[in-house]
């Protein structure tokens, strides 16, 4: 884990700055709120694989840097629009955009660096890439809107779970691997397999998120069980519902479709959940994932870059936050 650390060190100030040349591409009333989003932080899990990748399937070219920026510029928009609709207050810690600048200016401005990114994919010439991009933001758009509509409905299934986690977080780091493997001019099984790799890894970081939510709040620094208030019935909600009976259930499933949990109530079925193990169950599931994933890295080619995507693995499969 060490090594990867060390890797993403080493490749941060080179994204960053491709991000801060990306800022200086939009439109001078969208940099400040853009600048907000970029300056809070955030791991750069996607440009970062864009760049691992590519270097993994030969390709050394400088131009992947400002190519691995716009899944960023993708996600950070997403973000934005995210906490306008939630009224979120904060976002890593620092007030979310729309409180500082207010909700019509950030959509606007999620819509310009959404239009900007696209324009640098499209200056690479591969139509591949701006496929690629579009897919990447009508998936993502796709699975917010599934989650939506799935709020507070007892009645969504695991497969229902699935078409959302894949929508709304798999997607970008499938694309952010794919766009990788496109621009190295990697052979169609190259790029079905780290396709596959980005996807499977993508699942699983969502099931290791879901699995987070019920941690104490002083290990998440949130509140526990946001997903319980917000009415969200993943993995291990579900299956604390499903350990109910009675009045018990019929209390739980009162409260979950009326959205009436306080904090405390969250607080206390996340702590059952812990105690049940449903955390664990979930981080398993997602731990067929990343088999998977592991197992579509097999055909690609071995090296440096290859180690640090299965280290990938292991990270997702462990992080605490």
């Amino acid at each position: 884990m060490l090594k990867l650390k060390a890797c993403l060190a080493l490749e941060l100030p080179r994204i960053n700055a491709a991000l801060r040349d990306a800022a200086d591409r939009l439109p001078a009333p969208v940099r400040p709120l853009a600048l907000h989003v970029f300056n809070a932080g955030g791991k750069r899990l996607r440009p970062f694989l864009t760049v691992l990748v590519a270097r993994m399937l030969g390709y050394a070219g400088k131009d992947i840097y400002p190519l691995s920026v716009t899944l960023e510029m993708l996600h950070a928009a997403t973000l934005i629009h995210d906490d306008v609709l939630d009224n979120a207050g904060t976002r890593r810690g620092a007030p979310a955009v729309h409180t500082v600048y207010g909700s019509t200016m950030s959509i606007l401005a999620g819509d310009a660096m959404l239009s900007t990114a696209n324009g640098l994919v499209a200056e690479h010439g591969d139509l591949r890439l701006v496929t690629a991009f579009s897919d990447a933001i009508s998936r993502t758009a796709a699975g917010e809107i599934l989650e939506i509509a799935a709020m507070r409905n007892l009645a969504q299934d695991a497969g229902a779970y699935h078409e959302i986690i894949l929508g709304k977080t798999a997607w970008l780091i499938r694309s952010a691997c794919l766009m990788g493997a496109l621009k190295a001019g990697a052979t169609e099984e190259r790029i079905a397999a780290a396709a596959a790799y980005g996807e499977n890894l993508g699942l699983a970081f969502q099931m290791v998120d879901d699995a987070l939510d019920v941690a104490p709040a002083e290990i998440i620094g949130k509140p526990s069980g946001g997903d319980i208030r917000e009415g969200k019935l993943t993995p291990p909600v579900r299956m604390y519902r499903e350990s109910l009976s009675g009045q018990e259930l019929a209390a739980f499933d009162a409260a979950f479709t009326a959205g009436t949990f306080t904090d405390e109530d969250a607080a206390r079925i996340g702590a059952r959940i812990r105690a049940l193990g449903f955390d664990i169950k979930t981080r398993e599931m997602a731990g067929a994932c990343l088999d998977t994933a592991r197992a579509a890295l097999h055909i690609l080619p071995d090296g440096t870059e290859k180690r640090h995507l299965l280290r990938m693995t292991d990270y997702v499969q462990q992080r605490e936050k």
